[in-house]
C-alpha cells in the first residue's frame, strides 16, 4: 500500500475509537443510570487517551511525513491534499497535548456533569464550583500546552476555531454590540406591538415530541440514519454519516416546546449526514468547526424556523395537531409571537435580537478564568453583574444563571462558536438567497429540498477540508463578516415590530 493508504488506515481506527466513546457519551446522557458515573468515565477516559495516543504516535508522524510527499502537486481542494494538509495541522497540535491530560479531560468531564446537573437542580453554585476549577484548571493546562503568543485564548480558539483570534472575536463582540443595545432600547419602546401571550399556552408533551420529529423529517433529516432521544441539555451525535442522532428538550407550553429545539440539533445533524462518504473515517468526516457546525443549527433554527414563509407552511399543521390550544390565533400572529424580543435569563431560550449577548458575557468570564482575574467561587456574581449591564435583568438564583450550561462539565472556549454560527449562517443565507431568489416562495410551501441541496453542494460535503475563513471565501468571496447578520436583523425586526425602515 502507499503510504496514503496506511495513513488512511492508521487514522480509520482512530475514528473508530472516537465514535466508541461518543457512544457512550450519548448513552451517558440518555440511558444511563446514576450508578454508572464512575464506570463510564473510567471508560471514555481510556477510549479518549488510546485515541489521542493512536493519533500523535511517531508511526502516524512518519506516514504523514510519506504522505505529504505523495500528494505534492495535487489541488489544494482535493481529498487527499486536504486530508494531508489538515492531519498535519491536527497532528502538530495534538502531539503537544500529553495524552494523560486527554484522559483526565474526559474523566473530569464525565464526573462533573450529573453534578452540574443536581447543582442545576438545587440551584447551588457551590455545588458544582469543584467540578468547574478542575475544568478550568484542566483548561489552562491545554492552552499552555498548545502554546499561545497573546492571550490563553488564543490556544483554545486555535483547537476550535483554526485561523480566528481573539482579538477578531472581541472585533466581532464590538460591533454587535453597538447594534444590539440601540435595537433593543427601539423594540422596547414599541414591545406592546407584538402579542406573545400564545407562547404561554399548554400543549402536550408527548405530542409535542412526535410533531418536532415529524418537521425535521420534512426538512430533511434522514430518520434511515438518524434518531431523536430526549436528554437534559439537548445536544447532536455522530457516529458516521450513516448513524447521526439529535436529542431534544420538552416543556408543557409553546414557548418551551420541543419543536425549535429539534429544528436546531437536526441543522447539526444534517450538516453530519451530508459529509461526503469519501472523507468516512478521517479527521475530515466532521464540520469545519464549532462555529460552522453551529451556523447550520442557527440557520435552520432561525433564518428558516422563526421565518414568516416557515409559519405559513408551519402553522396548519400545529393548528392541527393541537386544536383549541391554538383558537384565535393565525400564522402573522404565530411568527410574530415566536420572534418576541424580551431579554432573559437562558441562553438556549433568548431571542435572535439578544442571543448573542449572552454569548458575550462568557466569552468574557472565560478569559477572565483563564488568565487568573476570576475566581471560580465568584463567577455567579461576575455573571449576574453583566446580566444587569447588558441584558437589565436581575438574575434570581444559579439556575437561570451561571449553572444553566453543561458545557463548562468539559472545558472553556466553546461560546464563542455560537456567534460565529449566527454570524456564518446570515453571510450563508445572502449567498442562498442570491441562487435562489424564490426561495421564500418555496419555504412557504414546505419545499425545503433546494436549501438543502444547495447547502450539501456547498457546505456538507466538504466536512473540514477548509477553515472557516476558507470555506467563507469560497462560497460567499468574503472571510466571515458581522455585517449580513446586522443587516438580517435589523431588517427582519423592524419588519416583526412594524418599525419605519431608516431611508
Amino acid at each position: 500500500m502507499s503510504a496514503l493508504d496506511r495513513l488512511r488506515q492508521a487514522l480509520a481506527e482512530v475514528a473508530d475509537l472516537e465514535r466508541s466513546a461518543a457512544v457512550l457519551l450519548w448513552d451517558e446522557e440518555t440511558q444511563m443510570p446514576p450508578g454508572g458515573v464512575e464506570d463510564r468515565a473510567n471508560a471514555l477516559a481510556t477510549l479518549r487517551r488510546l485515541a489521542h495516543e493512536r493519533f500523535t504516535a511517531p508511526e502516524l508522524g512518519r506516514l504523514l511525513d510519506a504522505a505529504e510527499r505523495e500528494v505534492e502537486g495535487m489541488p489544494y481542494d482535493s481529498d487527499d491534499a486536504s486530508l494531508v494538509r489538515v492531519v498535519r495541522r491536527d497532528y502538530e497540535l495534538d502531539t503537544r497535548i500529553p495524552a494523560e491530560l486527554v484522559g483526565e479531560q474526559a474523566r473530569a468531564s464525565a464526573r462533573a456533569r450529573p453534578i452540574w446537573q443536581e447543582a442545576r437542580r438545587r440551584s447551588d453554585w457551590s455545588m458544582f464550583a469543584p467540578a468547574m476549577a478542575t475544568t478550568v484548571e484542566l483548561s489552562r493546562r491545554l492552552a499552555e500546552s498548545v502554546g499561545y503568543t497573546g492571550h490563553p485564548y488564543d490556544a483554545l480558539l486555535k483547537l476550535n476555531e483554526p485561523g480566528i483570534t481573539t482579538a477578531q472575536v472581541e472585533g466581532f463582540y464590538a460591533q454587535l454590540r453597538d447594534v444590539i443595545v440601540p435595537l433593543l432600547r427601539e423594540l422596547g419602546a414599541v414591545a406592546d406591538r407584538v402579542d406573545a401571550s400564545v407562547m404561554d399556552r399548554p400543549c402536550d408533551p408527548t405530542i409535542q415530541v412526535g410533531f418536532a420529529l415529524e418537521t425535521v423529517r420534512a426538512l430533511g433529516y434522514d430518520l434511515e440514519r438518524g434518531r431523536q432521544d430526549l436528554s437534559a441539555h439537548p445536544f447532536t451525535v455522530s457516529f458516521g454519516p450513516g448513524d447521526v442522532r439529535i436529542t431534544t428538550r420538552v416543556g408543557r407550553s409553546f414557548g418551551d416546546s420541543a419543536l425549535l429545539s429539534s429544528i436546531h440539533e437536526a441543522g447539526h445533524a444534517m450538516y453530519e449526514q451530508g459529509v461526503s462518504r469519501s472523507l468516512d473515517r478521517t479527521p475530515l468526516c466532521h464540520g469545519a468547526s464549532p462555529g460552522v457546525h453551529e451556523s447550520q443549527s442557527r440557520l435552520w433554527e432561525n433564518l428558516v424556523g422563526r421565518s414568516r414563509p416557515f409559519w405559513e407552511w408551519c402553522f396548519p399543521r400545529l393548528r392541527a395537531a393541537f386544536k383549541e390550544a391554538l383558537d384565535g390565533v393565525d400564522a402573522e400572529g404565530f411568527w410574530r409571537a415566536v420572534n418576541r424580543v424580551r431579554p432573559s435569563y437562558i441562553r438556549v431560550d433568548a431571542d435572535e435580537v439578544t442571543y448573542n449577548l449572552h454569548t458575550l458575557l462568557r466569552f468574557e468570564i472565560e478569559k477572565e478564568l483563564l488568565e487568573g482575574s476570576l475566581d471560580v467561587a465568584v463567577v455567579p456574581r461576575a455573571w449576574n453583574q453583566r446580566v444587569g449591564s447588558y441584558l437589565g435583568l436581575e438574575v434570581p438564583d444559579d439556575a437561570h444563571g451561571a449553572l444553566q450550561d453543561i458545557h463548562w462539565c468539559t472545558r472553556l472556549g466553546g461560546f464563542v462558536g455560537y456567534t460565529l454560527g449566527n454570524l456564518i449562517g446570515a453571510q450563508l443565507m445572502e449567498v442562498v438567497r442570491r441562487d435562489v431568489p424564490d426561495l421564500d416562495a418555496r419555504l412557504a410551501e414546505g419545499e425545503f429540498r433546494l436549501l438543502l441541496e444547495w447547502l450539501q453542494q456547498h457546505l456538507y460535503r466538504h466536512g473540514r477540508k477548509f477553515t472557516p475563513n476558507e470555506l467563507m471565501e469560497r462560497v460567499t468571496g468574503q472571510a466571515i463578516s458581522a455585517e449580513p447578520w446586522i443587516r438580517y436583523i435589523r431588517s427582519k425586526f423592524r419588519d416583526v415590530y412594524g418599525l419605519a425602515r431608516p431611508s
